[in-house]
């Protein structure tokens, strides 16, 4: 397996009813390549970070914020996604004492009991990590925090989403668990998708990515998703190749204390050429580093196979994936998708 080191990697959501549908199924299709699983972020979680947005609403701290315009989401191709108004803090609020109730540690444990009954029924293999997907403070604070709120949201966001963080690697074992960080807006801010950007926008991003992750016990497997979002299953912007995905591996690598086990990049379908993936030459990670490409398409397997031919032009060895998780595709799509995956590590393994 040279050409195939990282395996399987499933980014994170997969629209089925119910975590124990995805242990399951996901794990019946895809063993002995995957080596983490998701619980499918299932239910509220299907959307990604929406249920934050509907967290913040209800919080006794915040408030719509009536004086700036909504937030205009537009996809890559110009259509207007949707009009989101921003929040704020309220009036007299000291953001250093509010506490946001993310709900990310109740649903990773909850998981994690299933987990550990299928693993013990034989249903997920006994190496196959728990992998829990989380957001940075960025992604909701450039969604749906009003711009000049964002300075103290994201420090008070944070504090809350480590909290939740050390609920899970307090509860769950340390060689059991791998954590991944869902690294999207701040893509889209080295791309200046959004209205704002701060002058020191890399400075700020690669301090942020690095506290995560070394928030993470040294046991623990700590990966990074970078993403350009698939609020319709399609790409907020199409970028023109790797290079910012590589600037930013490289940004997390160097900003991070400890070891990084994977890094997963996304490639769009219609990109089988050399341009796109030339950048991956100025990869600097540690050898002990997975690379796992997001170049897995819904039945395309010609152009799977081209766009990993490509890619071994410039890397030697990688996982495979999808572009991003699955929470907004047709639930029918799923088999074939779980296909496509087996596919395309038979390619790499036998050619």
């Amino acid at each position: 397996m040279t050409t195939a080191r990282g395996g399987i990697h499933l980014v994170g959501s997969v629209p089925l009813s119910d975590a124990e549908t995805v242990f399951r199924t996901v794990s019946g299709a895809l063993n002995p390549f995957l080596r983490r699983i998701t619980d499918g972020e299932t239910g509220r979680r299907g959307r990604w970070i929406w249920f934050q947005r509907e967290m913040l609403l209800e919080h006794p701290d915040m408030e719509v914020d009536t004086d700036d315009p909504p937030y205009a989401l537009y996809q890559w191709d110009g259509q207007l996604l949707r009009e989101t108004p921003y929040v704020r803090f309220k009036a007299g609020v000291d953001p250093a004492s509010v506490e946001f109730p993310t709900g990310y540690a109740e649903a990773a444990l909850e998981s994690f009991d299933l987990y550990t009954q299928l693993q013990s029924d034989g249903v997920i293999g006994q190496d196959m990590l728990f992998q829990v997907s989380l957001p940075t403070p960025m992604a909701t604070a450039y969604m749906y925090v009003s711009p000049d709120a964002r300075g103290d949201y994201i420090p008070a966001y944070e504090r809350s989403l480590l909290g939740a963080l050390g609920e899970i690697v307090a509860s769950v074992p340390h060689d059991k668990l791998s954590i991944q960080w869902d690294v999207c807006q701040e893509v889209l801010i080295f791309e200046d998708y959004f209205p704002q950007r701060p002058d020191d926008y890399k400075g700020q991003v690669f301090a942020e990515l690095g506290r995560l992750g070394n928030a993470v016990p040294d046991a623990v497997d700590l990966g990074y998703h970078l993403c350009y979002g698939s609020p319709r299953d399609e790409h907020l912007v199409m970028p023109q190749d790797m290079g910012i995905l590589v600037e930013i591996a490289n940004g997390v690598s160097e900003a991070l204390d400890r070891r990084l086990n994977y890094v997963h990049m996304p490639v769009p379908q219609d990109r089988t050429d050399a341009a796109y993936f030339r950048p991956l030459r100025g990869l600097e990670l540690a050898d002990e580093t997975e690379v796992m490409l997001g170049l897995i398409h819904y039945d395309d397997e010609d152009g799977d196979c081209a766009r990993m031919d490509t890619a071994l032009r410039f890397l030697a060895s990688f996982g495979v994936a999808t572009e991003c998780g699955w929470g907004r595709t047709n639930p029918n799509r799923v088999p074939g998708l779980l296909v496509s995956h087996r596919l395309a590590i038979d390619y790499l393994i036998n050619g």
